[in-house]
């Protein structure tokens, strides 16, 4: 393959990936290729830090490949997990809008390549295609419902009951009494992280959930059993 055929293939990936982002949904390909030319690849290895909290904002994200734990840092060194973004997600898009650095950090935890969507470039395009700023005010407002969600998870007060929400939040129909199976698409350690506690606090709960009878499977898949039953034990925890 000359370099020529080898550019075309990369610039192709990339405005797939960017048509892929909720930001960029049914942009038109003069568009696409637009903030194509304004974006640059980087690869990331597994632990590499994209940003840390407080670094100057080069510009905004999108994952192409893999998966990026944005966290922060509590002053008793605590990470708390506030999103895993993966393949055709966006994020730190609210750094257009601030001179304040990045809010959060960044990191992957897992081989990835995300693409940097550059500030500067990008808020010269938006001077010139308003639309695209109401693209961006869109989701922002979905990051937002999701942060609000994290935060309604963590104020729950234990993690039985927290992992019992996110399962059911997982389950089509909560009030079903047949099987459902659940695909964990990242380690157990990050979803602990996740859910604010520590990989052998998180061990503990699923033993002990499994015990109750309320869930089954190892590895990457968990049946919750009877999602009726998990709810009313949400509901018995909550006092509801």
């Amino acid at each position: 393959m000359d370099p020529t055929q080898f550019h075309e293939l990369r610039r192709a990936a990339l405005i797939s990936t960017l048509r892929a982002c909720r930001l960029f949904a049914g942009l038109p390909p003069a568009d696409l290729e637009n903030v194509a030319a304004i974006t640059i690849p980087k690869p990331l290895e597994k632990g590499e830090y994209l940003f840390r909290e407080g670094e100057p904002a080069r510009g905004f994200y999108v994952v192409q490949q893999g998966a990026i734990n944005v966290h922060r840092v509590g002053a008793s060194g605590k990470e708390q997990v506030i999103h895993v973004f993966r393949p055709g997600e966006s994020f730190a898009e609210v750094t257009l809008a601030t001179d304040m650095g990045y809010p959060a950090n960044a990191r992957a935890i897992e081989p990835s390549q995300v693409l940097l969507v550059q500030k500067q470039d990008f808020l010269a395009l938006l001077r010139r295609q308003p639309e695209l700023a109401l693209r961006m005010l869109s989701s922002m407002s979905l990051h937002l419902r999701v942060l609000v969600g994290r935060l309604e998870e963590l104020t729950l007060r234990d993690v039985e009951t927290r992992l019992a929400h996110w399962l059911l939040k997982r389950c089509p129909d909560p009030a079903a009494t047949q099987p459902v199976n659940i695909e964990l698409t990242m380690t157990k350690r990050v979803l602990a992280a996740e859910l604010g506690t520590v990989s052998e606090t998180f061990s503990r709960t699923l033993a002990k959930l499994r015990e109750q009878g309320l869930i089954s499977g190892r590895g990457r898949v968990l049946t919750v059993t009877n999602p009726a039953r998990l709810a009313a034990l949400l509901r018995a925890h909550l006092g509801e």
